[in-house]
């Protein structure tokens, strides 16, 4: 199952939607916005980071516990470049997942396209459904008894 690590991740970013975006460092990153679904057999994370390079993002998994972090550079100003407008955040993103143990964190698939990154977590081999055969306890003693 998939659980966030951080109750107070959730509060911190709509605080932050309320009074404003400071950008965000890397002793204390802003919260990025995600989705999490069960597609069949693993559990799909994507996180919306546009903008933002490939080579600017960082996964990590240690003891089921995976980290994302991301950095969005300004964009290159110059000599004669006044904004006039600036509202995209910037600054270093990071989300905590706990994985759980029904999840295979040895096997995450992610692929970045279109300013979102998509990690496929595959649902682990003990936690899918399964039948279990029921015996007919009669039937075997008949057997033995004949």
């Amino acid at each position: 199952m998939l659980m966030r690590t951080d109750p107070f991740r959730e509060l911190d970013r709509l605080t932050q939607q309320v009074f404003g975006n400071a950008p965000g460092t890397w002793s204390r990153p802003t919260a990025m916005p995600m989705d999490a679904y069960r597609a069949g057999d693993q559990f799909v994370v994507a996180f919306d980071l546009p903008g933002v390079s490939p080579d600017a993002i960082d996964l990590d998994v240690e003891r089921n516990v995976l980290t994302v972090k991301a950095e969005r550079r300004p964009a290159a100003g110059g000599e004669h470049v006044e904004f006039q407008v600036a509202e995209r955040p910037l600054g270093v993103f990071s989300r905590q997942l706990f994985l759980g143990d029904t999840l295979d964190a040895d096997h995450i698939d992610a692929t970045y396209e279109a300013g979102v990154l998509t990690l496929r977590i595959p649902v682990a081999e003990q936690a899918k459904p399964r039948k279990i055969a029921i015996a007919d306890v009669e039937s075997e003693q008949k057997q033995i008894n004949a």
